[in-house]
């Protein structure tokens, strides 16, 4: 029961937003009383920490070379924008929607954050870059912003964009990015620019 109240919080504060949603709506999506929900969250507090947690997930142990990793992870983005149902990221629309005010909100997307700008540093620090931590920031600053953009502009191409740019911070870096960016992609039947 537990996992179902989640799985249905955690689709209606995505897809609607957390403050549009409340308990009441959780458990007639369920089919439970408010009752029985709260037994197993003592508050919506209590739900949204769960919900936020719950998409607290660690990427994928990957063979693939360090800089192929960062780079798919545009690619990834690409394909989630893609996605009729993308929102943007859990964890900035949490903090935007309750405010910075909110510190257990807050921490779990710090928390978050954080844990995707050490992992593109420590891929880094597997490509020897002399100033990793530094250029971690700089990569999760694309994403972030990538995300954005696509959010204003419905457009699935700005993963793309993002992803040009981290090559030419990686090749700056020294890293040996490949030469894919000479190939077109192609979406949605258009030919991509270069």
């Amino acid at each position: 029961m537990k996992e179902r109240i989640l799985a249905t919080a955690d689709k209606l504060f995505y897809l609607q937003g957390i403050r549009a949603i409340g308990v009441d709506t959780i458990a007639a999506e369920v089919g439970i009383s408010k009752r029985t929900l709260y037994n197993h969250f003592p508050s919506k507090d209590a739900l949204i920490a769960a919900y936020l947690e719950r998409r607290f997930v660690q990427p994928r142990l990957s063979d693939k070379p360090p800089a192929e990793q960062i780079l798919a992870t545009f690619d990834s983005l690409e394909r989630r924008f893609a996605a009729k149902d993308f929102r943007g990221c859990p964890f900035v629309n949490a903090v935007a929607e309750l405010g910075a005010g909110d510190r257990a909100v807050k921490k779990i997307a710090v928390a978050f954050k954080e844990s995707r700008r050490v992992w593109f540093r420590d891929r880094l620090n597997e490509l020897g870059v002399a100033a990793a931590d530094a250029l971690a920031t700089q990569l999760v600053l694309l994403v972030d912003g990538s995300i954005a953009q696509d959010l204003v502009r419905d457009d699935p191409a700005m993963a793309r964009a993002a992803k040009e740019a981290a090559k030419v911070l990686l090749r700056n870096a020294g890293v040996d990015v490949g030469d894919d960016a000479a190939k077109p992609a192609v979406k949605r039947g258009k030919r991509a620019p270069h």
